[in-house]
Protein backbone atom coordinates (compact mmCIF):
# COMPACT_ATOMS: atom_id res chain seq x y z
CA UNK A 1 0.00 0.00 0.00
CA UNK A 2 1.80 3.22 -0.90
CA UNK A 3 0.83 6.30 0.63
CA UNK A 4 1.72 10.16 -0.17
CA UNK A 5 3.91 11.28 2.45
CA UNK A 6 1.01 13.91 3.23
CA UNK A 7 -0.77 10.91 3.89
CA UNK A 8 1.96 8.89 5.53
CA UNK A 9 1.96 11.74 8.03
CA UNK A 10 -1.44 11.70 8.80
CA UNK A 11 -1.86 7.87 9.38
CA UNK A 12 1.38 8.12 11.59
CA UNK A 13 -0.48 11.41 13.54
CA UNK A 14 -4.10 10.49 14.05
CA UNK A 15 -4.69 6.49 13.56
CA UNK A 16 -3.93 4.07 16.16
CA UNK A 17 -2.08 1.38 13.83
CA UNK A 18 0.76 0.13 15.23
CA UNK A 19 -0.06 1.50 18.71
CA UNK A 20 1.02 0.46 22.19
CA UNK A 21 -1.64 0.71 24.53
CA UNK A 22 1.11 1.26 26.81
CA UNK A 23 1.81 4.92 25.48
CA UNK A 24 0.91 7.91 27.26
CA UNK A 25 1.06 10.44 24.42
CA UNK A 26 -2.44 9.61 22.79
CA UNK A 27 -3.08 9.79 18.57
CA UNK A 28 -4.59 13.24 17.24
CA UNK A 29 -8.22 12.84 17.01
CA UNK A 30 -10.31 15.23 14.53
CA UNK A 31 -10.87 17.95 17.35
CA UNK A 32 -7.33 17.94 17.81
CA UNK A 33 -5.81 17.72 14.16
CA UNK A 34 -8.25 20.78 12.85
CA UNK A 35 -5.89 23.62 15.09
CA UNK A 36 -2.66 22.10 14.14
CA UNK A 37 -3.88 21.72 10.08
CA UNK A 38 -4.36 25.20 10.53
CA UNK A 39 -1.08 26.58 12.02
CA UNK A 40 0.25 24.21 8.90
CA UNK A 41 -1.10 26.19 6.36
CA UNK A 42 -0.83 29.29 8.36
CA UNK A 43 3.22 28.57 7.83
CA UNK A 44 2.64 27.52 4.64
CA UNK A 45 2.91 23.58 5.18
CA UNK A 46 1.64 20.08 4.91
CA UNK A 47 1.36 17.30 6.87
CA UNK A 48 4.13 15.74 4.90
CA UNK A 49 6.41 18.66 5.90
CA UNK A 50 6.56 17.82 9.49
CA UNK A 51 8.24 14.00 8.25
CA UNK A 52 12.08 13.82 9.45
CA UNK A 53 11.82 17.05 11.80
CA UNK A 54 13.00 16.89 15.39
CA UNK A 55 10.74 18.73 17.66
CA UNK A 56 12.54 21.32 18.58
CA UNK A 57 12.51 22.47 14.41
CA UNK A 58 8.63 21.20 14.63
CA UNK A 59 8.43 23.61 17.47
CA UNK A 60 9.93 26.96 15.46
CA UNK A 61 8.26 25.71 12.09
CA UNK A 62 4.65 26.06 13.28
CA UNK A 63 5.29 27.52 16.61
CA UNK A 64 3.91 25.39 19.15
CA UNK A 65 4.54 24.39 22.35
CA UNK A 66 7.98 21.97 23.02
CA UNK A 67 5.23 19.69 24.68
CA UNK A 68 3.38 19.59 22.07
CA UNK A 69 5.82 19.28 19.66
CA UNK A 70 7.58 16.25 21.38
CA UNK A 71 3.84 14.67 20.70
CA UNK A 72 3.91 14.87 16.90
CA UNK A 73 7.98 14.21 16.78
CA UNK A 74 6.92 10.94 18.68
CA UNK A 75 4.02 10.55 16.72
CA UNK A 76 6.22 10.53 13.55
CA UNK A 77 8.49 8.15 14.80
CA UNK A 78 6.15 4.98 14.34
CA UNK A 79 6.66 4.54 10.74
CA UNK A 80 7.98 1.12 10.73
CA UNK A 81 5.18 -0.11 12.91
CA UNK A 82 2.59 1.88 10.61
CA UNK A 83 4.01 -0.09 7.55
CA UNK A 84 3.91 -3.50 8.90
CA UNK A 85 0.03 -2.62 9.52
CA UNK A 86 -0.41 -1.05 6.93
CA UNK A 87 0.98 -4.43 4.78
CA UNK A 88 -1.19 -6.84 7.07
CA UNK A 89 -4.11 -4.52 6.09
CA UNK A 90 -3.55 -4.58 1.98
CA UNK A 91 -2.95 -8.58 2.51
CA UNK A 92 -6.42 -8.50 3.54
CA UNK A 93 -7.87 -5.95 0.72
CA UNK A 94 -7.74 -3.28 3.26
CA UNK A 95 -7.18 0.36 1.48
CA UNK A 96 -6.32 3.43 3.54
CA UNK A 97 -7.57 7.42 2.36
CA UNK A 98 -6.84 10.60 4.14
CA UNK A 99 -8.29 13.95 3.74
CA UNK A 100 -4.89 14.90 1.82
CA UNK A 101 -5.64 11.94 -0.84
CA UNK A 102 -7.18 12.75 -4.43
CA UNK A 103 -9.46 9.54 -3.84
CA UNK A 104 -10.64 11.03 -1.05
CA UNK A 105 -14.76 11.78 -1.45
CA UNK A 106 -14.73 15.38 -2.77
CA UNK A 107 -18.57 14.73 -1.30
CA UNK A 108 -17.18 14.61 2.00
CA UNK A 109 -14.64 18.21 1.89
CA UNK A 110 -17.43 20.05 0.66
CA UNK A 111 -20.35 19.17 2.81
CA UNK A 112 -18.65 18.14 6.05
CA UNK A 113 -15.53 20.56 5.65
CA UNK A 114 -13.03 20.26 8.78
CA UNK A 115 -15.62 17.63 9.83
CA UNK A 116 -15.00 15.02 7.24
CA UNK A 117 -13.40 12.19 8.67
CA UNK A 118 -9.52 12.62 8.82
CA UNK A 119 -8.60 8.94 7.69
CA UNK A 120 -11.08 6.16 5.80
CA UNK A 121 -10.67 2.64 5.68
CA UNK A 122 -11.91 0.69 2.42
CA UNK A 123 -12.06 -2.26 0.67
CA UNK A 124 -13.39 -2.86 -2.84
CA UNK A 125 -13.97 -0.36 -5.52
CA UNK A 126 -12.52 2.96 -4.69
CA UNK A 127 -14.76 4.65 -7.68
CA UNK A 128 -18.10 3.80 -6.43
CA UNK A 129 -17.70 6.10 -3.34
CA UNK A 130 -17.40 8.99 -5.89
CA UNK A 131 -20.76 8.07 -7.83
CA UNK A 132 -24.28 9.30 -8.05
CA UNK A 133 -26.80 7.37 -5.68
CA UNK A 134 -29.45 6.78 -2.55
CA UNK A 135 -28.68 6.75 0.72
CA UNK A 136 -31.12 4.05 2.18
CA UNK A 137 -31.37 4.41 5.81
CA UNK A 138 -34.36 2.82 8.37
CA UNK A 139 -34.93 0.89 11.59
CA UNK A 140 -33.22 -2.95 12.13
CA UNK A 141 -36.57 -4.34 12.81
CA UNK A 142 -39.37 -4.06 10.53
CA UNK A 143 -42.01 -5.98 8.92
CA UNK A 144 -42.00 -7.67 5.61
CA UNK A 145 -43.83 -5.36 3.70
CA UNK A 146 -41.64 -2.86 4.87
CA UNK A 147 -38.33 -4.85 4.18
CA UNK A 148 -39.99 -5.42 0.72
CA UNK A 149 -40.37 -1.80 -0.19
CA UNK A 150 -36.59 -1.22 0.86
CA UNK A 151 -35.84 -3.87 -1.88
CA UNK A 152 -37.81 -3.08 -4.86
CA UNK A 153 -36.11 0.47 -4.02
CA UNK A 154 -32.66 -0.79 -4.04
CA UNK A 155 -33.68 -2.62 -7.11
CA UNK A 156 -34.95 0.07 -8.54
CA UNK A 157 -31.82 2.17 -8.26
CA UNK A 158 -29.62 -0.87 -9.65
CA UNK A 159 -31.50 -0.44 -12.70
CA UNK A 160 -31.40 3.22 -12.80
CA UNK A 161 -27.31 3.12 -12.16
CA UNK A 162 -27.17 4.54 -8.77
CA UNK A 163 -25.76 3.45 -6.22
CA UNK A 164 -27.08 2.18 -2.98
CA UNK A 165 -25.17 4.01 0.32
CA UNK A 166 -26.47 3.01 3.62
CA UNK A 167 -24.88 1.41 6.61
CA UNK A 168 -24.70 -2.19 6.22
CA UNK A 169 -26.79 -3.14 9.36
CA UNK A 170 -29.20 -5.83 10.23
CA UNK A 171 -32.81 -4.69 9.08
CA UNK A 172 -33.51 -1.73 6.04
CA UNK A 173 -29.27 -1.14 5.61
CA UNK A 174 -28.52 -4.48 4.41
CA UNK A 175 -31.81 -5.50 3.06
CA UNK A 176 -31.15 -2.56 0.54
CA UNK A 177 -27.82 -2.99 -0.28
CA UNK A 178 -28.25 -7.09 -1.16
CA UNK A 179 -31.28 -6.04 -3.28
CA UNK A 180 -28.92 -3.46 -5.30
CA UNK A 181 -26.17 -5.69 -5.91
CA UNK A 182 -28.51 -8.74 -6.51
CA UNK A 183 -30.23 -6.49 -9.41
CA UNK A 184 -26.34 -6.41 -10.87
CA UNK A 185 -26.36 -2.84 -9.72
CA UNK A 186 -23.63 -1.45 -6.87
CA UNK A 187 -23.73 -0.47 -3.36
CA UNK A 188 -21.62 1.42 -0.87
CA UNK A 189 -21.89 0.23 2.82
CA UNK A 190 -20.42 2.63 5.32
CA UNK A 191 -19.82 0.62 8.27
CA UNK A 192 -19.80 1.64 12.41
CA UNK A 193 -17.39 -1.00 13.15
CA UNK A 194 -15.63 -4.26 12.42
CA UNK A 195 -14.68 -3.95 8.55
CA UNK A 196 -12.16 -6.57 9.01
CA UNK A 197 -14.94 -8.87 9.92
CA UNK A 198 -17.33 -8.09 7.60
CA UNK A 199 -15.70 -8.15 4.22
CA UNK A 200 -15.31 -11.74 5.15
CA UNK A 201 -18.70 -12.58 5.03
CA UNK A 202 -20.06 -14.50 2.04
CA UNK A 203 -22.87 -12.00 1.56
CA UNK A 204 -20.49 -9.55 0.57
CA UNK A 205 -16.96 -11.32 -0.86
CA UNK A 206 -18.07 -11.86 -4.37
CA UNK A 207 -19.37 -8.73 -5.07
CA UNK A 208 -15.92 -6.86 -3.44
CA UNK A 209 -14.16 -9.14 -5.55
CA UNK A 210 -16.22 -7.67 -8.44
CA UNK A 211 -16.19 -4.45 -7.84
CA UNK A 212 -19.84 -3.90 -7.13
CA UNK A 213 -19.70 -3.20 -3.78
CA UNK A 214 -17.53 -0.68 -1.56
CA UNK A 215 -17.06 -0.59 2.47
CA UNK A 216 -15.73 2.25 4.26
CA UNK A 217 -15.33 2.88 7.65
CA UNK A 218 -13.78 6.07 9.74
CA UNK A 219 -12.88 3.85 12.50
CA UNK A 220 -9.65 1.21 12.65
CA UNK A 221 -10.63 -2.20 11.06
CA UNK A 222 -11.01 -4.50 14.28
CA UNK A 223 -12.80 -1.80 16.38
CA UNK A 224 -16.09 -3.33 18.07
CA UNK A 225 -19.42 -1.52 18.15
CA UNK A 226 -20.55 1.15 20.20
CA UNK A 227 -23.49 3.50 20.07
CA UNK A 228 -21.72 6.62 19.49
CA UNK A 229 -19.36 5.11 16.57
CA UNK A 230 -22.76 4.05 15.38
CA UNK A 231 -24.29 7.85 15.40
CA UNK A 232 -20.85 9.29 13.95
CA UNK A 233 -21.25 7.35 10.67
CA UNK A 234 -24.94 8.40 10.05
CA UNK A 235 -23.49 11.86 8.53
CA UNK A 236 -21.29 9.68 6.21
CA UNK A 237 -23.83 7.96 4.89
CA UNK A 238 -26.17 10.90 3.72
CA UNK A 239 -23.29 13.26 2.40
CA UNK A 240 -22.13 10.42 0.12
CA UNK A 241 -25.13 10.44 -1.74
CA UNK A 242 -27.21 12.78 -3.92
CA UNK A 243 -30.30 12.11 -2.14
CA UNK A 244 -31.73 10.20 0.96
CA UNK A 245 -34.77 8.20 1.73
CA UNK A 246 -35.45 7.45 5.41
CA UNK A 247 -37.71 4.12 4.82
CA UNK A 248 -39.10 3.55 8.61
CA UNK A 249 -37.69 5.45 11.42
CA UNK A 250 -39.16 5.43 15.36
CA UNK A 251 -40.04 9.11 16.40
CA UNK A 252 -37.98 11.32 18.35
CA UNK A 253 -35.71 8.39 19.09
CA UNK A 254 -32.93 5.81 17.51
CA UNK A 255 -30.39 6.20 14.95
CA UNK A 256 -32.33 6.56 12.27
CA UNK A 257 -34.37 9.72 13.64
CA UNK A 258 -31.03 11.31 14.61
CA UNK A 259 -29.11 10.54 11.43
CA UNK A 260 -32.37 12.04 9.21
CA UNK A 261 -33.08 15.26 11.31
CA UNK A 262 -29.05 16.09 11.47
CA UNK A 263 -29.39 16.16 7.61
CA UNK A 264 -32.59 17.92 7.71
CA UNK A 265 -31.01 20.49 9.85
CA UNK A 266 -27.54 20.82 7.89
CA UNK A 267 -29.26 20.49 4.58
CA UNK A 268 -26.69 18.23 3.24
CA UNK A 269 -28.96 16.31 0.42
CA UNK A 270 -32.67 15.94 -0.28
CA UNK A 271 -34.43 13.74 2.63
CA UNK A 272 -37.29 11.21 0.98
CA UNK A 273 -39.29 9.55 3.33
CA UNK A 274 -41.67 6.50 2.57
CA UNK A 275 -45.31 7.44 3.05
CA UNK A 276 -48.31 5.43 3.33
CA UNK A 277 -51.21 4.98 5.45
CA UNK A 278 -49.29 2.51 7.59
CA UNK A 279 -45.98 4.04 8.00
CA UNK A 280 -44.56 4.70 11.54
CA UNK A 281 -44.80 7.94 13.37
CA UNK A 282 -41.28 8.71 12.84
CA UNK A 283 -41.93 9.07 9.26
CA UNK A 284 -44.91 11.26 9.68
CA UNK A 285 -42.90 13.83 12.04
CA UNK A 286 -39.90 14.08 9.43
CA UNK A 287 -42.38 14.61 6.64
CA UNK A 288 -43.66 17.60 8.96
CA UNK A 289 -40.12 18.60 9.21
CA UNK A 290 -39.26 18.99 5.70
CA UNK A 291 -38.91 15.95 4.49
CA UNK A 292 -40.31 14.79 0.82
CA UNK A 293 -42.72 12.20 0.26
CA UNK A 294 -41.70 9.05 -1.33
CA UNK A 295 -44.99 6.78 -1.96
CA UNK A 296 -45.55 3.19 -1.48
CA UNK A 297 -46.28 1.63 -3.64
CA UNK A 298 -44.37 3.77 -6.12
CA UNK A 299 -45.76 5.38 -9.10
CA UNK A 300 -44.86 4.35 -12.48
CA UNK A 301 -43.30 7.58 -13.23
CA UNK A 302 -41.25 7.04 -10.59
CA UNK A 303 -39.98 3.35 -11.86
CA UNK A 304 -39.48 3.92 -15.03
CA UNK A 305 -37.35 6.69 -14.82
CA UNK A 306 -36.22 7.02 -10.87
CA UNK A 307 -33.42 9.25 -11.59
CA UNK A 308 -35.35 12.28 -13.25
CA UNK A 309 -37.86 11.41 -10.40
CA UNK A 310 -35.69 12.10 -7.90
CA UNK A 311 -34.58 15.22 -9.04
CA UNK A 312 -38.09 16.49 -10.02
CA UNK A 313 -39.46 15.66 -6.46
CA UNK A 314 -36.83 17.67 -4.69
CA UNK A 315 -35.89 21.01 -7.19
CA UNK A 316 -37.04 23.08 -4.31
CA UNK A 317 -33.81 21.84 -2.33
CA UNK A 318 -31.02 23.99 -2.32
CA UNK A 319 -27.58 23.16 -0.25
CA UNK A 320 -25.94 25.69 1.13
CA UNK A 321 -22.75 26.79 -0.24
CA UNK A 322 -19.83 23.83 -0.32
CA UNK A 323 -16.16 24.96 1.35
CA UNK A 324 -13.54 22.69 0.70
CA UNK A 325 -11.56 21.21 4.15
CA UNK A 326 -7.99 21.60 4.92
CA UNK A 327 -5.80 19.24 2.97
CA UNK A 328 -8.14 18.64 0.37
Amino acid sequence: MKLTSDSQAMVMLCSRLGYSKQVELKSYTLKDWNPLARKLADENMRPGDLLGLSASEIEKKIKISLTEAERIAFLLERGTAIAIELERLSSLGIWVWTRADENYPSNYRQRLKDSAPLILFGSGDTYLPGQPGLAMVGSRNVDDEIKSYAEEIGNICAHNGLVVFSGGAKGIDSSSMKAALEGRGTAVGVLAHSLQKVIRSVDYRMALENKNLTLLSPYSPDAGFSVGGAMGRNKLIYTLADYALVISSDFNKGGTWAGATENLKNGWVPLFVMDNMYMPEGNKMLLEKGGISMPNPLPNEAINNFSVWLKENSAEFHPPPSQMSLFS
